[in-house]
This record gives C-alpha cells, sequence and structure tokens, in this order.
C-alpha cells in the first residue's frame, strides 16, 4: 500500500512539474525600438502582464497543450500567435508590431463658395461631426434646437411661449441675421427670419457646418450674424436604413425614417419624420408650455452619376407645420367669456434643390437652382 501511494505521487508530481510550462516575449516596433507598457494576454484565460522598459514580458504556469497570446499596444495592430507547450517551454519570442492605420470619417466642406484653399480663407469653420450628431438625435429627434443650442457663441431664442417657436441668434443677432442652408442650399428659399427652429429634424444629417460673423458678400444680407449648413447623408453602395420612434414623458411621440442607397449609376434617398405634441402646462399656470402640434417632413433625393467626375441630383424639402398654444382652457374646451387667449401658427414650406457638378484636377463647374414656396398663417387674439 505505501509503495502504490508512493507511484501515485511521483506521477502526480510528474504531471504537475510537466505543466508549469513559461515563456518570454520581447516586443518591438518595426525599427527594433522596445515598447514599454505593451499588453500580453493569454487568450480565454485570466493570465497576463505587460513589458517592462526593455519591451520584455514573462508568463509562466502555463498548462501543456495550445495556448493563444494575443499582444497590443496603442497606435499598433493586434498581434497574436499560437505556442504548444511543452514544445515552446522556456523560449523567448521576438514579435514587431506594426502601426495602426486609422481610417476617418469623411468631412465634406461645402459652406465656402471660394476655391481657394482653407488655410487662405480667413474663416473659421466649426463641424459637428456625425457622432455627436447622433447622440442629439437620441436626445431630441424632433428638431434641431438640441443640437445647436450646445455650441458656443450659439443661442436658442423662444419666440413665443404659447407654440413653442425657436430661433437662432449668433453671436447675439437676431435670427433673421443668420442663413440656414441644407447642402449649400439656402432652406426653404430662405427665410431664415420665419424659419423655426423646431421645423428642422435631424436624423438625415452627416455634419453640420457652422461660420460665425459677417459672411454676407458671399451668401448675402441675410448671413451678416453666421451661416448653418445642414450637410445630409449621401447614397453609398451598402443600403443605410435608420428608423427611429420617440416618446416623452411631456407628451411628445416622434416617429423618423431615413433610408439612402446607390445603384450603379443613379442613387436615392428618402427622409420622412412625424411629430405629433400634446398641450401641456408644466408649471401649472394655466398656459401652455408646450403647444398642440403636429409637424411633418418629407425629403426625397434622386442622384444621377453621368461619370466618375460629373453627377446630377435633385432634391424636394416638404415640411408642414400646425401648432396650436395658449389658454389651457381654450385649448381643451374652446373659447368662452372668462378664457379667450388663442395663438395658432399654421405653416407650409416647399423648395426644390437641383444641381450638377462636374470636377476636374484643373477646375470645377457648378450650377445651382432653388425654387422654394412659403406660406405661414399667425392668428392671435385681436
Amino acid at each position: 500500500m505505501k509503495t502504490l501511494l508512493q507511484i501515485l505521487f511521483i506521477l502526480v508530481f510528474t504531471q504537475f512539474i510537466n505543466a508549469q510550462n513559461k515563456v518570454s516575449f520581447r516586443v518591438a516596433d518595426e525599427s527594433g525600438e522596445p515598447l514599454t507598457g505593451a499588453a500580453v494576454l493569454v487568450k480565454n484565460s485570466l493570465k497576463g502582464t505587460i513589458t517592462d522598459a526593455e519591451g520584455k514580458a514573462f508568463i509562466d504556469e502555463l498548462p501543456n497543450g495550445k495556448a493563444v497570446f494575443e499582444i497590443s499596444f496603442m497606435g499598433y495592430e493586434k498581434y497574436a500567435i499560437t505556442l504548444v507547450f511543452p514544445d515552446e517551454n522556456n523560449k523567448l519570442i521576438l514579435v514587431q508590431l506594426e502601426e495602426a492605420t486609422e481610417e476617418l470619417d469623411e468631412i465634406r466642406v461645402s459652406t465656402t463658395r471660394s476655391s481657394r484653399t482653407i488655410q487662405d480663407i480667413p474663416t473659421r469653420i466649426e463641424a459637428i461631426t456625425s457622432e455627436e450628431l447622433g447622440e442629439k438625435a437620441a436626445m431630441n429627434s424632433s428638431n434641431i434646437g438640441m443640437l445647436l443650442k450646445e455650441t458656443s457663441g450659439v443661442q436658442m431664442q423662444q419666440t413665443s411661449l404659447s407654440s413653442g417657436n425657436l430661433s437662432i441668434k449668433i453671436q447675439g443677432l437676431d435670427g433673421r441675421y443668420t442663413q440656414i442652408l441644407k447642402d449649400g442650399f439656402p432652406l426653404f428659399g430662405g427665410f431664415a427670419g420665419g424659419l423655426s427652429i423646431m421645423q428642422i429634424p435631424p436624423l438625415d444629417l452627416k455634419q453640420v457646418e457652422l461660420i460665425k460673423g459677417g459672411n454676407s458678400t458671399l451668401y448675402g444680407g441675410g448671413a451678416i450674424a453666421g451661416i448653418v449648413n445642414l450637410i445630409t447623408i449621401l447614397p453609398e453602395d451598402k443600403p443605410e436604413l435608420n428608423v427611429m420612434f420617440n416618446q416623452t414623458s411631456a407628451k411628445g411621440t416622434t416617429v423618423n425614417f431615413f433610408y439612402a442607397q446607390k445603384y450603379g449609376k443613379t442613387g436615392f434617398s428618402l427622409y420622412g419624420s412625424g411629430n405629433y405634441q400634446f398641450a401641456d402646462d408644466t408649471d401649472d399656470d394655466g398656459f401652455s408650455n408646450l403647444p398642440n402640434a403636429k409637424t411633418f417632413n418629407l425629403n426625397p433625393k434622386f442622384f444621377y452619376y453621368i461619370n466618375t467626375k460629373t453627377e446630377l441630383n435633385f432634391g424636394i424639402n416638404a415640411s408642414i407645420d400646425n401648432r396650436e398654444g395658449g389658454d389651457m382652457e381654450v385649448l381643451k374646451d374652446g373659447k368662452n367669456d372668462m378664457h379667450q387667449f388663442e395663438e395658432v401658427n399654421a405653416s407650409e414650406r416647399y423648395s426644390t434643390q437641383l444641381l450638377f457638378k462636374n470636377s476636374t484636377e484643373n477646375h470645377t463647374l457648378t450650377a445651382k437652382n432653388s425654387i422654394a414656396y412659403f406660406y405661414r398663417n399667425l392668428t392671435v387674439p385681436d
């Protein structure tokens, strides 16, 4: 019995010794310089370490069999290697990491009409990129007010408490001095003074550009305060589909839909949105802080790529917005001797966008045309 126990102990101890494998790594870049702080991890386990000042790392207590090691360092491509133990026991593995090549999102600057380089233009352009747009669209998908009001030098001024309309102010100037563009076209014919930010939804936007300061020489008298250019998503070979449904605690419902795809020499994008808001008196003073509102937007756009250097596109912007605010008793039961105040805001906006562009290394020819129809009826007591 004693002899049997001794044999079993020797077998277990021998197996334990055989399972104690170890391996060393030396991690460097492509020039051979050691990388300090590179992570060396054993995949599907809790084992791991980092390299020292000489780029060396040591891992022990490795069992027999295959083990996959992952070596990573910020700014470099991840490297993986498979070792088999005990064959690779006590070896030094040399690893050279390659610098990572990161692809940045495309940035398209289209607010400037000058052909000079960006270094030669004394105009500062601020861009709100797609990542921030996605965050703000999730917070408020009914309009771009949330997006713009957090930008320095830009304020959202409420022009009517009852109807909830907002106007944009840049550098303290009134909203009628700000030009609002969409893909370089004056939105709804350039009625910036009467354009409510509440009527512009954000889901089809790829980027928003802001130019602050006097630009009337390029864009007319409506751009004395600055320019807001809304750049939409262009169709690609891979289809893009976004659907968003928002329900707020303040009795508001918003549905947004966007689809874009390129089909060979043609492309198509369609954006539609609908917002329905019930009147809400948040401070219980008897007057609406949020109006009864119905807003609908439809923006189809067609693209034709004549060749790699020439394109033609045509789009339509349509918006219908009806708002009714004022005395909550009037909104619920109509006017009577005691309750009379009501404000009704009905707007219709339609505009077209036609663009022809031909570009070569030596020249760029661009032809644009826009036709707009704008109707607004404001009704207040007396």
